[in-house]
């Protein structure tokens, strides 16, 4: 298997001037990544969002100015850091003005709605590095606790070769989900349904596990959700990774509940499993376990607590030479991946310009 990044545990690094950061798009997820911010002592200095009313809200609370334009945002406050949390079709526009602005850019996943878009974004994060602007994308998994521990067991070769590994994401989304923020059903808003907005951090984690992928095969579809709306609710992979090991991963948004995300590894000596908790079953009768973080307090309970220790790193990082260790390429990874799978689905309802 080729090496992988190692987990980083940095020590926070000086900068001249405290950062200062701004929020692009008030949805659901920004209040995850404000609370960070207020943890951190970062100064806030700016909210955007197309929804007046959102954007005011946010504000009011923050007492900080709000905008409807990120351009004017980024003029007005010339934030040290934007964090992107915009409906995904926004992601790659916004995000490439930010850079073009000179500042560091936090993006939510997914890094784009296509491959080819998610390229564009790539080669202007290239760009703006050398100009010591730094990128990081919101993949915010690897930091549990359980996660870390076993991607050090496959990378220091603990576990022994690797055979394979499966996934599972079963979650319970319904219409009104939907309705709440109609841009999620949609190919043009969101770019894909459940493996691109839901169960994209489980892909992620197998292909930092495990190791690239070399071939993709799966289909996805709608099941249950297809008066609602037009993209896929449930999907199934097959991954042949870099190395040899293959992964499957099974996802879906018909489920009755949000039930635990599990990964499992079958390995030469060991087979790990990570459903909350990490739990090594070793051939020698040895086990080992290593909990789940508490969740934060805001947000849902199944994010956990890894936004903020992201987030936190993310800042620790910035005085740093080395890019942020989890990229926009990491990011055109998963949605290359998952744009294999849409192209084998002919009977979704995908638009053809989107599957480039």
């Amino acid at each position: 298997m080729s090496s992988m990044p190692r987990v980083p545990t940095p020590e926070p690094t000086s900068s001249p001037e405290p950062p200062t950061a701004a929020i692009v798009g008030c949805g659901d997820i920004s209040a995850v990544h404000l609370e960070a911010l207020q943890d951190l002592q970062i100064d806030v200095v700016g909210v955007c969002d197309v929804d007046p009313e959102r954007a005011r809200t946010v504000a009011q609370r923050l007492d900080v100015p709000a905008f409807t334009d990120h351009r004017e945002l980024l003029a007005a406050t010339t934030p040290s850091v934007v964090h992107v949390c915009t409906p995904h079709a926004e992601h790659v526009p916004v995000a490439i003005d930010v850079l073009a602005a000179g500042a560091h850019l936090l993006l939510e996943k997914p890094v784009a709605d296509s491959p080819a878009q998610a390229r564009v974004l790539c080669d202007a994060a290239d760009a703006a590095a050398h100009q010591g602007v730094r990128s990081g994308v919101v993949y915010q998994n690897r930091y549990n606790p359980p996660n870390q521990r076993l991607h050090e067991l496959i990378t220091s070769g603990a576990l022994g070769r690797v055979h394979g590994a499966r996934a599972a994401v079963t979650w319970h989304r319904t219409a009104e989900y939907y309705a709440a923020r109609p841009w999620r059903g949609t190919w043009t808003g969101a770019g894909g349904g459940v493996l691109m907005n839901q169960a994209i951090h489980t892909l992620d984690l197998l292909l930092w596990m495990l190791g690239p992928a070399t071939a993709v095969r799966g289909q996805a579809a709608t099941h249950a959700l297809a008066e609602a709306i037009e993209v896929e609710d449930t999907a199934e992979l097959l991954i042949t990774h870099d190395g040899g090991a293959s992964s499957t991963m099974y996802a879906t948004n018909a489920y009755p509940v949000n039930a635990p995300v599990s990964v499992q590894v079958h390995a030469e000596l060991a087979t790990a499993t990570v459903a909350g908790d990490l739990v090594v079953a070793w051939n020698d009768g040895r086990s080992e376990t290593v909990a789940a973080q508490a969740p934060g307090s805001v947000g849902r309970a199944y994010w956990g607590d890894s936004h903020r220790i992201l987030i936190e790193d993310f800042y620790a990082r910035l005085g740093e030479e080395a890019p942020f260790w989890i990229s926009p390429r990491d990011g055109l990874a998963t949605v290359q991946a998952i744009h294999q799978v849409y192209d084998a689905s002919p009977a979704l309802r995908h638009p053809a310009d989107a599957r480039s």
